[in-house]
């Protein structure tokens, strides 16, 4: 069994507001991963190369060229704030 998991903390880490019920599924079903994380442990990878994907994959990006942009208009359409034709977001850094 896992240690024992400070769901405050993870909430508060992940910006949650939880009710107790909440903390209470929400700590069962993090039991249940880290479980299944604990017996990932025990299977024996020797001579097994890592790797990032399954499957190989290759030129998963567009070529990057050029191409025309929004203009500003269309970009600011959906802004939900704006000041001085720019983006206004809130503030997450104290």
């Amino acid at each position: 069994m896992p240690e024992e998991i400070d769901i405050h903390y993870v909430a508060r880490l992940a910006r949650l507001d939880l009710t107790p019920d909440e903390e209470r599924d929400m700590t069962g079903q993090l039991e249940r991963v880290l479980g299944y994380v604990g017996k990932l442990k025990e299977v024996n990878v020797t001579g097994v190369e890592p790797t990032a994907h399954a499957f190989p994959l290759v030129n998963v990006t567009r070529p990057d060229e050029p191409r025309p942009s929004l203009d500003h208009a269309e970009a600011m359409r959906n802004a939900p704030a704006q000041v001085n034709g720019l983006f206004s977001v809130p503030k997450i850094i104290e």
